[in-house]
């Protein structure tokens, strides 16, 4: 191992001479305590060294070691349900073995257990022929994943034995007979972070994620293997959002990256977590979630090490061909640690100070996203959904870490302070949001619901449209001006924003809403409308449609908390509808005919 000595101490960045045989990338034992660094920037023998624990008490002349290893995460059976830190130290087993509540400097702790047996199930013969990617067994790691142990990266062959029954992870499962020789195979594996795994081909993303929340999933889906980003204000409700779409989407696995934000939030996750089912396995959400954990007092560098960490053990899941989301909450936290060390680093800033490749950095994470055919002898496919929140200083959306984060990711659920002041959540914003998957997720909605669901998101976007206008003219010159048919509208897209965006997620009920749900309720609200303008043209009042339809209105405004076992009861709220105004109109035409 080639040693150095420390030179120069600047909070998380150490420099060191005397590094000529250490390449970039390689991770240090810094100082006498051996804290945990990669080196980031090689000057002839002077190593740049950003250190992922606290620096304070270590200064000139202390021993540098290098391990000429790169910083990797290890992947295998005991990675889900686990709550790491931002290089994958596993908190329990860390608060355990040091007795503290705080990250004590110098520890270091494998990131599996190595003693845990996990009940190895083979899926191949002696004899078969095997490439990387192919499975040779499953663990049964939780309730909710089965855990497939693949042959490992640049692996190919036969095998020659195969073994079954209980094993711990760096134990000997398989034996494979390769070109240069046998190859012992565990269910061990280690990949360096900051390298995307490899992959057969990368498809475009056809299937809609549904979240279970009614704006998200009617106005501005995302795809499974898409990216989206959620910028917004502080308590425009960014993180609650996260939390929801890692409750209720329909992903097999969820990877939560709690990145420079604040320890309530993360300890939100942490008790909450455990204690919902996951609707799809009857299970907890916990197995089937891993938490990256790095809050704001937590060490800078580990946290830009943060994301790329909960990436990698994505992809590991991806090439097994199970569908995962990771949430980055937010990469604004994880912008400003790059922004740390690029300043002590003395590199050019860029806008706002942050580095010029800003940019690259964040187009490299959400390009690991995505839907893609994995490596190995039968065809797979697996996905990505990348979701970063991002947290603008005071809301303002021109700044640099949103434009970047826009011009990569299909999907802009822009928060609203003003929406979150009037307590309407989720606050996004359905004038200024966007998604450039709408087209495609709406015509395979229309199959999957075998109804015209495209038709009505069309028609209820046109209304909030028309009200957004409408609303001008009425501040100008007052709302008696406007025809019948405009106050319609209006009462129209009162109900679409108040009785169907407008989600608890608190309540029961109201937290997720199912796609058949959704079409029903937004049918029946939709559906008032074209009665109402009908009801108008053959000659009734607006006053007495909204006298007639009061009550029918109430039970539109209550349809959100009927359970999904009662959704049928819509159905009849909108016949309810139709007879009412059926009955507005035959009394009227009497009344007339008098």
């Amino acid at each position: 191992m080639n040693s150095g000595k420390i030179v120069k101490v600047s909070g998380p960045l150490v420099l060191a001479s005397g590094m000529s045989d250490a390449n970039i990338q390689d991770i240090c034992h810094v100082g006498d305590n051996q804290l945990v660094g990669e080196i980031i920037e090689m000057r002839e023998d002077v190593a740049s060294i950003q250190v992922y624990e606290e620096t304070s008490g270590i200064g000139p002349g202390e021993p540098v070691v290098t391990t000429k290893e790169p910083l990797v995460v290890e992947l295998g059976p005991g990675v889900m349900s686990q709550m790491f830190d931002g290089i994958q130290r596993p908190l329990k087993t860390f608060q355990e073995t040091t007795q503290s509540n705080y990250l004590k400097r110098g520890v270091h702790i494998p990131a599996l257990n190595r003693e845990k047996s996990w009940a190895f199930t083979p899926l191949v013969e002696v004899g078969d022929k095997l490439t990387t990617g192919d499975f040779i067994g499953s663990v049964e790691e939780t309730a909710s994943v089965s855990h497939k142990i693949m042959v490992p990266h640049q692996v190919a062959g036969v095998v020659k034995e195969i073994k079954s029954g209980d094993f711990t992870i760096d134990e000997t499962v398989c034996v494979i007979e390769t070109d240069s020789g046998l190859k012992e195979l565990t269910m061990l594996q280690k990949w360096p972070v900051r390298r995307a795994r490899p992959i057969s081909e990368k498809v475009y993303p056809t299937d809609p994620l549904i979240t279970g929340q009614r704006v998200i999933d009617t106005f501005f889906p995302v795809a499974k293997g898409g990216a989206a980003a959620v910028p917004g204000p502080f308590g425009a409700g960014k993180t609650v959002v996260q939390h929801q779409i890692a409750k209720w989407s329909d992903v097999d696995i969820v990877v939560y990256v709690g990145c420079g934000e604040r320890g309530n939030e993360m300890t939100d996750v942490i008790n909450e977590f455990p204690e919902l089912i996951d609707p799809n396995t009857g299970e907890s959400l916990m197995a089937r979630t891993i938490l990256i954990a790095n809050t704001s007092n937590m060490p800078v560098a580990a946290r830009e090490a943060s994301i790329y960490t909960g990436i990698t053990i994505a992809e590991y899941f991806r090439d097994m061909g199970y569908s995962v989301a990771i949430m980055a909450d937010s990469t604004s936290r994880w912008a400003e640690a790059l922004r740390e060390m690029s300043g002590r680093l003395e590199e050019m800033p860029g806008d706002e100070g942050y580095p010029a490749y800003l940019g690259s950095r964040l187009a490299e994470y959400y390009e690991r996203a995505g839907k893609v055919v994995t490596l190995g002898t039968n065809r797979r496919e697996g996905s990505i959904t990348a979701i970063g929140a991002v947290s603008p200083p005071g809301g303002d959306t021109s700044e640099p870490v949103t434009q970047n984060t826009l011009r990569i990711v299909k999907v802009f659920w822009g928060l609203d302070s003003t929406l979150a002041q009037k307590r309407h959540f989720p606050s996004i914003n359905w004038l200024s949001s966007y998604s450039l998957y709408l087209e495609e997720m709406g015509s395979k909605m229309d199959d999957l619901l075998n109804k015209d669901w495209s038709s009505l998101v069309k028609e209820a976007m046109r209304i909030l449209q028309e009200e957004s206008k409408l609303e001008e003219i009425v501040r100008l010159v007052g709302l008696d001006t406007l025809s019948d048919k405009d106050k319609l509208t209006l009462e129209v897209a009162k109900s679409i924003r108040e009785d169907y965006l407008q989600q608890n997620a608190f309540d029961e009920v109201d937290t997720f809403s199912s796609r058949e749900k959704q079409f029903k309720m937004l049918d029946t609200i939709l559906s008032f409308g074209v009665e109402g303008n009908r009801a108008l043209s053959l000659g009734a009042y607006f006053k007495e449609l909204m006298t007639s339809t009061k009550e029918t209105r109430d039970l539109v405004a209550r349809m959100k908390y009927l359970p999904e076992s009662e959704i049928e009861k819509i159905d009849d709220i909108k016949e309810e509808l139709k007879q009412v105004i059926q009955q507005l109109l035959e009394e009227g035409g009497e009344d007339n005919h008098a």
